[in-house]
């Protein structure tokens, strides 16, 4: 399993220094199992003055979290695209791969909360700091590959499952995918989660095909409900399902409500067929838009 941490650098508006802006580095783990809790996942905070913001600071601010960590990442995912080339070249120099991606489910909590203790702070000094990226309209279309527009998410289920269900995730014959710790959301161990279960005979490449994406939630259209989006990556989203049903586009909407109750985590998951328990693929997901916890 990849060692995977989340980072974010920016300029913090709650920290001054002779009446000038600090920038901060927060690096997170990325807990993998479900019932982690968040206050046991590596955290590694740093201030920076403005006038050392580059690469070179980043990049040893990085490895002062590895040694402290006692280990390095596989991966840093990150989501501030402002910051993106000084983010991977930081990362590149030690030799680290860094990815653009919305999936900081994590890091997106520590700042949520960072940002509640900080709050009485922010209101006298009047400003705010864009945290996480949770844009709707600014998601650009990508269509599928010609091999997956064959109809090959037509065939699916909604399915809940209860949070306790997750307790033993590490256990499940999954083939490709990726989870998260939802134990710090707060969520009682019967609220459930939501997710959508597609079946197919070529059930093993389509998950594959998916591990490649950097998966972030599945969402029905607010208008209408009729067109299924799979958002990925740090904007981009694909349209899995048209529907024309009037039963399905009541699933649809009973599905996000379902979302709205859970804090936005759902599921996605791939199988051969109804009838076998493995999962090609299973991906736990979070849509931030939403609410902020």
């Amino acid at each position: 399993m990849k060692k995977i941490w989340e980072l974010d650098f920016y300029s913090r508006p709650n920290f001054f220094k002779h009446n000038k802006k600090l920038w901060e580095v927060l690096i997170c783990e990325t807990p993998m199992y479900s019932n982690k809790s968040f206050n046991d996942c590596f955290k590694f905070s740093q201030l920076c003055p403005s006038s050392t913001v580059n690469s070179i600071w980043l990049r040893q601010a990085i490895e002062k979290a590895m040694k402290k960590a006692g280990e390095s990442p596989d991966l840093i995912r990150f989501f501030r695209f402002q910051m993106q080339n000084m983010i991977i070249k930081a990362c590149k120099d030690a030799e680290i791969e860094a990815i653009p991606s919305r999936r900081t489910f994590a890091l997106n909590y520590w700042i949520d909360k960072r940002e509640k203790q900080f709050k009485l702070v922010k209101n006298r000094i009047n400003n705010t700091v864009s945290t996480i990226n949770r844009t709707d309209t600014d998601s650009q279309m990508v269509s599928l590959p010609d091999t997956l527009k064959d109809n090959q998410f037509s065939k699916y289920f909604c399915v809940d499952l209860k949070v306790s269900d997750f307790n033993h995730i590490d256990e499940w014959d999954i083939g490709f995918g990726e989870n998260y710790a939802i134990s710090p959301y707060g969520l009682s161990s019967h609220t459930i989660i939501p997710g959508l279960v597609f079946f197919s005979p070529r059930a093993l490449p389509i998950a594959a095909w998916l591990s490649g994406f950097e998966l972030v939630s599945l969402r029905f259209d607010r208008k209408n409900s009729s067109t299924l989006y799979l958002e990925t990556g740090l904007n981009d989203k694909s349209v899995l399902i048209n529907l024309n049903d009037i039963r399905l586009i009541q699933e649809a909407k009973n599905f996000e409500r379902k979302k709205e109750n859970s804090k936005g985590i759902h599921f996605l998951a791939i199988q051969p067929s109804p009838d076998v328990e493995l999962f090609s693929g299973f991906w736990l997901l979070k849509d931030e838009l939403i609410s902020r916890i």
